[in-house]
């Protein structure tokens, strides 16, 4: 196990910057998920680490060594990538061996290693089969197997599960967190999907741009997201932002100085029952529905905001770049609202967020 620093990380491509100056430290044993909208630079990152991209400028340290300048072989650490990456012709047992004979490791120590990692991936009867003849969550576990075997200070995960149907994602990726807490290897994780980064990171890195925008528990970032695009990108679906201009005048007169995007989670939205006085300092929503998505535990009512007294009414859309408007979007337990009606929906003063016109957290 090893302890990962980047200092300073800086990459362009051509006249395009990468990764503008990202810092980060892993700990020991810790699982560190990277995760962005494609473009943000997360995986060129991982390239970074692992020694198939050279930064411009900054330092990659493993382990207190400074290994930015070392060729990926001698920096012991093992990928796993979306392609599985297996050697076609080869049988499953020599695709998990392959690393370790390059290493000259002993026959004795490789057959241990083989019995090991096949039990603990249940890949026992597939050790004779070839690539072709596996599903897609049994090429991934022998992807997986064969970066366990070599025993690395680092493992890398490049969107291992990008290429899986819904239902064996899910399965995978309960696989992989109980092989982390078993093996407790320092793990960096990349995925552009929010549940995978929610799910198994000790603790989330959002970028976007290049740029570190936050780094904390899935929780944190949750609970606390730093800035209006953290807001915008975590959850499913993600916070409802609103622009302040289309609120009720007395919500908006009680929010912070300098708040131009107010932000609310789904499911901490609830209907206002007919008839019932809401206390001071608590918001008003009035919207029109304008969809029901059925979830199953839950649904998704889609509204708009409906434009009263004294408030602006902007057009009826989503901002392009963090979705800040009129639209939002409650988590109700399977409600069946018709479209075109319209409800008043509210939320404890607690669970607003405030954001300021560039987008940072007041």
């Amino acid at each position: 196990m090893a302890e990962l620093s980047l200092e300073g990380i800086e990459k362009t491509l051509g006249s395009t910057p990468i990764l503008r100056g990202v810092d980060l430290d892993a700990r020991d044993g810790e699982l560190v998920v990277l995760v962005g909208a494609s473009g943000c630079g997360k995986s060129t990152l991982l390239r970074v680490i692992a020694g198939l991209e050279t930064p411009d400028r900054g330092r990659v340290v493993l382990d207190g060594r400074d290994v930015t300048a070392l060729s990926p072989r001698d920096r012991d650490v093992a990928m796993v990538f979306q392609s599985y990456a297996l050697y076609p012709h080869l049988s499953v047992r020599d695709n998990l061996v392959f690393g370790l004979r390059l290493q000259k490791v002993a026959r004795g120590v490789i057959d241990e290693r083989v019995a090991e990692v096949s039990e603990m991936l249940g890949l026992g009867e597939l050790l004779g089969r070839l690539p072709r003849e596996l599903s897609g969550g049994q090429r991934q576990r022998v992807a997986m197997g064969r970066a366990i075997a070599r025993r690395p200070k680092l493992f890398l995960f490049d969107e291992p599960l990008s290429n899986l149907d819904a239902k064996l994602r899910n399965k995978v990726r309960v696989e992989i967190k109980a092989l982390h807490r078993k093996l407790r290897t320092t793990t960096i994780y990349v995925t552009h999907d929010q549940l995978e980064a929610m799910t198994l990171a000790d603790r989330l890195v959002v970028l976007d741009r290049g740029v570190v925008q936050q780094v904390g528990s899935p929780l944190e970032v949750f609970e606390r997201p730093a800035n209006r695009f953290v807001a915008g990108f975590i959850g499913t679906p993600p916070m409802n932002l609103l622009d302040v201009e289309a609120l009720d005048p007395g919500l908006r007169e009680s929010l912070p100085a300098g708040c131009a995007t107010l932000g609310v989670r789904a499911h901490q939205l609830r209907a206002v029952g007919e008839g019932e006085a809401l206390s001071p300092g608590q918001p008003r929503f009035d919207v029109e529905v304008l969809a029901v998505e059925p979830m199953g535990a839950e649904s998704w009512v889609h509204g708009v905001l409906a434009a009263g007294e004294g408030a602006a009414a902007p057009a009826v859309s989503a901002d392009a770049a963090d979705g800040a408007g009129r639209r939002l979007i409650w988590g109700s337990p399977n409600w069946q609202a018709p479209v075109g009606e319209r409800m008043r929906w509210t939320a404890e003063p607690s669970a607003l967020h405030c954001f300021g016109a560039r987008g940072e957290r007041l």
